[in-house]
């Protein structure tokens, strides 16, 4: 009875291993489409709002939902006094307080961090641009993410299973 409890276990934990990792591949695509919009609104802001740029990131993070919002808030904390922090250093900041909580990839940061050197210190022209870049680089993410999703999604559910299966199998 002992060894069947502990079988389901080890095939319960293998499972849900899987369903862990396919819920990543799964919330990329998503995430990098809420980022997608967050940039959006933040050209918006930048364009026609005149805003100041911690006050866009703080509207873009009261818009934006789950670790995206924790993101851009903190951005936006990091800038405001007493912090006083410059866009790149806030931005690099929030990456490596919230990026951790996401599923995106490495890619994505550095298209992010890469945006953070030129937000605050250009013209509101180039800074428009380099927006419009990074979210071309982002599509492209999104592409690949999804391409990513369809190829290892419904493998890593599989491959959870039957792995906790191998496992019981090699024990007992």
């Amino acid at each position: 009875m002992l060894k069947l409890f502990g079988a389901v276990m080890i095939v319960l934990a293998g499972t849900l291993a899987g369903l862990q990792r396919a819920r990543l591949y799964a919330d990329r695509p998503r995430q990098i489409r809420s980022l997608i919009a967050a940039l959006q609104r933040l050209e918006t802001e930048i364009r026609y709002g005149f805003t100041p740029l911690p006050e866009a990131l703080r509207r873009i993070g009261a818009q934006a939902r789950g670790p995206l919002q924790h993101f851009f808030v903190t951005a936006a904390d990091e800038m405001s006094p007493p912090n006083n922090r410059s866009a790149q250093d806030a931005i690099d900041k929030a990456m490596e307080m919230h990026w951790k909580n996401t599923a995106m990839n490495a890619s994505e940061k550095e298209i992010i961090r890469q945006l953070s050197c030129t937000l605050g210190t250009s013209d509101r022209s180039n800074q428009t641009t380099h927006i419009t870049l990074a979210l071309q680089q982002l599509n492209q993410e999104e592409l690949a993410a999804r391409d990513e999703q369809g190829k290892y999604e419904k493998m890593s559910k599989s491959l959870g299973l039957l792995l906790g299966v191998l496992i019981v199998i090699l024990i007992f």
